[in-house]
C-alpha cells in the first residue's frame, strides 16, 4: 500500500473547513432536482456521468491530466462541494486520503458515500494493497453496480434510465474482459515490466508475469532513492531481453524511471505508457479499450 497520499498535505486547513461547513447545508441535496456526485478524480467522475446522464452534475476534484496526482491539493471549492454533494465517490486504499479530510470536514451526513476499494473486497496482501481498482473491471463492476442503486435511491423517477446505462456499460465491460481473455490465451506467462503497479490489474487479468524488482517500483511509488543495485537489476531486465514490454507510468517520472524508459527502448523492448486519471477528451471504456490495445500491440512486437 502506498506510504504517500495523492495529496502532499492531506488535511485542508482546519479554519476554512470550519467555515465552509458553518455555511453549507447540513445535509446533500439539490434544489433543482439533479443529483450532484463529487468524485476524488475523473474516471470514477466519467463511469458516473456515463450511468447518470442529463439526471446528474458530477464535479471531479482531479482532472488534469498533466498533473502528478501524487501532489494534488485538496482546496476550498472541493470542500464546498463535497459538503453539497448526494453521492461521494472515493477510490479508498489509501490512495484518496483528501476524501476522507473532506468529509469529515462537510457535515454531510446524508450524502451515499461509495468506497470502491471497500466495494471490491481486495485486501492487503503482507501489508500491500494495489489500489489502483480502476485498472479491475471486476471491482468496476461493482462500483456500477452500487452506483446504479445509489442514484436510484437518490432519484427513483430515473431508475429505468440508470439501470439502462449501467446495463449498456457493464456489457461494454464485459468486452474489455473477454479483450483481456483473448490475449491471456496466447501469452499468458510472459514477463513485462513496470514503473509503478498501475496497470498490475489489467497485466495479471492477461497472466502476464511482473518481472520487476518489487524494491523498484515500491520506492518509485513512495517516492524514495531506487539503490544502485535495484536499478542495475531493474535495467537488467531491458539488457538481457527477459521481458516483453515495460508499462511506464507517464504522470510520475524522475531520474530512475526515465533511465528504464531509455533502457527498454535501447533494448527495442515496446513501451505501454500508462495514466492514474482519464487523458483529455476520452471516456472511461474507451480508455481502457486503448489501454488493452496496446499491451497487445506490444505483445504481438
Amino acid at each position: 500500500m502506498k506510504t504517500r497520499s495523492l495529496v502532499s498535505a492531506l488535511a485542508v486547513a482546519a479554519a476554512t473547513i470550519v467555515a465552509l461547513a458553518g455555511c453549507s447545508a447540513p445535509s446533500a441535496g439539490s434544489d433543482d432536482g439533479v443529483i450532484r456526485v463529487v468524485a476524488s478524480t475523473n474516471v470514477y467522475g466519467d463511469i458516473a456521468t456515463t450511468i447518470g446522464g442529463d439526471a446528474v452534475h458530477v464535479t471531479s476534484l482531479m482532472s488534469d491530466p498533466a498533473q502528478d496526482p501524487h501532489s494534488f491539493e485538496a482546496s476550498a471549492q472541493n470542500q464546498l462541494a463535497v459538503s453539497k454533494a448526494d453521492i461521494v465517490i472515493e477510490n479508498g486504499g489509501g490512495y484518496d486520503e483528501f476524501m476522507q479530510t473532506l468529509l469529515k470536514g462537510s457535515d454531510n451526513s446524508a450524502a451515499s458515500i461509495l468506497n470502491v476499494v471497500d466495494l471490491s473486497g481486495k485486501k492487503a496482501v503482507d501489508g500491500e494493497l494495489n489500489e489502483h481498482i480502476w485498472y479491475d473491471f471486476p471491482s468496476v463492476r461493482k462500483l456500477v453496480d452500487a452506483l446504479e442503486a445509489a442514484l436510484a435511491k437518490a432519484d427513483p423517477s430515473h431508475k429505468a434510465t440508470f439501470e439502462k446505462n449501467a446495463a449498456a456499460f457493464t456489457q461494454q465491460l464485459a468486452g474489455l474482459e473477454n479483450s483481456e481473455a483473448k490475449l491471456k490465451a496466447d501469452y499468458a506467462g510472459e514477463g513485462v515490466a513496470i514503473t509503478e503497479p498501475v496497470p498490475l490489474y489489467l497485466l495479471d487479468a492477461i497472466g502476464l508475469v511482473d518481472k520487476t524488482p518489487a524494491a523498484f517500483s515500491r520506492a518509485i511509488e513512495q517516492e524514495n532513492d531506487v539503490s544502485p543495485v535495484v536499478l542495475r537489476d531493474t535495467l537488467a531486465l531491458f539488457t538481457d531481453h527477459r521481458v516483453k514490454m515495460l508499462a511506464y507510468n507517464e504522470q510520475t517520472t524522475g531520474a530512475e524511471t526515465e533511465r528504464v524508459l531509455a533502457a527498454a527502448k535501447h533494448a527495442g523492448i515496446p513501451v505501454v505508457p500508462v495514466t492514474e486519471t482519464l487523458p483529455a477528451g476520452e471516456h472511461y471504456l474507451g480508455w481502457m479499450q486503448a489501454n488493452v490495445d496496446a499491451v497487445g500491440k506490444a505483445l504481438a512486437s
